[in-house]
């Protein structure tokens, strides 16, 4: 994941002004939601939840928001 390219960044970026757009919103908020979101993941006692938080490549420290977007993308 450290090796996210200037064009993956700037895709990231115009997801998250794309969702806010689309819902009205502030990118801020669509930020903020989104963090909430990662950090509900992260803060989840459920241990196939933490299994698979563990099977990602941020498992030790969590990621900016771009590259969990990033890498969300990839996976689908």
């Amino acid at each position: 994941m450290n090796n996210m390219s200037k064009k993956e960044m700037k895709k990231a970026e115009a997801a998250i002004r794309a969702i806010a757009a689309k819902n009205g919103i502030t990118e801020d908020e669509v930020r903020k939601e989104m963090t909430i979101a990662i950090e509900s993941g992260y803060n989840n006692p459920d241990p196939a939840v933490q299994a698979y938080w563990h099977s990602t490549p941020f498992h030790s420290r969590k990621p900016s928001l771009e590259k969990f977007l990033v890498w969300c993308a990839a996976q689908v």
